[in-house]
């Protein structure tokens, strides 16, 4: 592979970036473990901090298990003003070096520096100087992976957290992928991995021993991609902010779930991830649409939507619940949920396909 081929991909991602943003406006919380979401019965955790991290807590968690594993937790409710400010902070900081930035949420993105508007040869040392812009800005700290693609970069971005960074080379990054338990994969959920298992692949080196046709019958759609990874290759662009549709997160069961409260308790993660998704590029929907996969593959979907734009996390919860509720009893055991907003609309009116987001 000739030096021009190879791309250089930044993936940087704020430590527990909405907590991190509470403990600087609130020296008191410094030190402690913070939660930030709401404390009641059906709340989630939407961000956890380090301190909390270290009893178990994470982001997507109910607060009602977040309470039980840490029993001083202290719940903030979210301030996503704030958290999109101070993301449009470092998104111009990252304009100071690229045109070509991807957000996946407010708090992480994916750069291309392979062409970069400083001229500077090493990647390492745009992710360094990134860091340290963001931390004298707004006072927080990022971690960074550098590779030579989005996937390997995502993945290094975890090596050296928090605060830290790490590079994956093309001479090292088929043998990172071949090491690395196809669990920790980005891109592949428990109820893939569970699969996968099954098929007797554990490992990236597992994976990559299967045929481009194996992958393909057993994964579907997602088999060259899959074939691909193992072997280190993926040639995803970095593709600057699209406006969409409709944005929506689904999610497949390692055990199908036939119970109500079960089922509804699998809609916040959901529910989360399309919301961070739609505060981070500030887009706001009025249509809130639930799918429901039974185990014979069959599927339904309940819609709903608002006069106005739906406000906050939580109305697209309570909406999800209440769609959800309306096909129970289920016809048989649900394997799939998926949360979709759509009429979307923000200050732009050009429109891209739907986005599905991983979980």
């Amino acid at each position: 592979m000739g030096s021009t081929a190879v791309r250089k991909i930044i993936h940087i991602d704020m430590d527990a970036f909405y907590a991190s943003v509470e403990q600087r406006d609130n020296p008191a919380l410094r030190g402690l473990p913070v939660a930030v979401g709401g404390s009641a019965a059906r709340g989630v955790v939407a961000a956890a901090s380090y301190e909390a991290r270290t009893f178990g807590v994470r982001s997507a968690m109910p607060s009602v298990t977040a309470r039980r594993k840490c029993p001083d937790l202290i719940f903030v409710p979210p301030r996503f003003d704030v958290y999109r400010q101070v993301s449009q902070q470092i998104r111009e900081i990252f304009a100071e070096y690229t045109p070509l930035i991807e957000p996946l949420s407010l708090d992480e993105a994916y750069l291309d520096v392979t062409e970069n508007l400083k001229g500077m040869e090493i990647a390492t040392e745009i992710a360094l100087e990134i860091r340290a812009r963001i931390k004298a800005v707004t006072g927080l700290n990022a971690s960074a992976g550098i590779s030579y693609n989005k996937f390997l970069a995502k993945m290094a971005s975890d090596l050296n957290k928090p605060n830290g960074q790490a590079v994956i080379t093309p001479k090292n990054g088929p043998g990172f992928v071949e090491a690395l338990a196809v669990k920790k994969f980005h891109g592949v959920g428990p109820a893939t991995a569970e699969r996968m298992r099954r098929h007797g692949i554990e490992t990236g080196l597992d994976l990559k021993s299967k045929s481009l046709g194996f992958l393909q019958q057993h994964f579907g759609k997602s088999g060259p991609y899959f074939y691909n990874i193992a072997r280190g290759i993926d040639e995803r662009q970095v593709i600057p902010d699209r406006i969409r549709k409709s944005v929506g997160a689904e999610d497949t069961f390692v055990e199908d779930i036939d119970d109500l409260d079960l089922a509804k308790a699998e809609l916040g993660p959901l529910a989360q991830k399309v919301w961070r998704y739609c505060e981070a590029h500030d887009i706001t929907g009025k249509t809130v649409t639930v799918k429901i996969k039974y185990s014979d593959f069959t599927q339904a979907t309940r819609s709903r939507t608002v006069s106005g734009a739906v406000p906050d996390l939580a109305t697209i919860q309570e909406m999800a619940e209440t769609l959800l509720a309306s096909v129970f009893p289920f016809k048989r055991p649900v394997r799939l949920l998926g949360v979709t907003l759509s009429s979307l609309s923000t200050e732009e009116s050009e429109e891209e396909p739907q986005l599905a987001l991983e979980i």
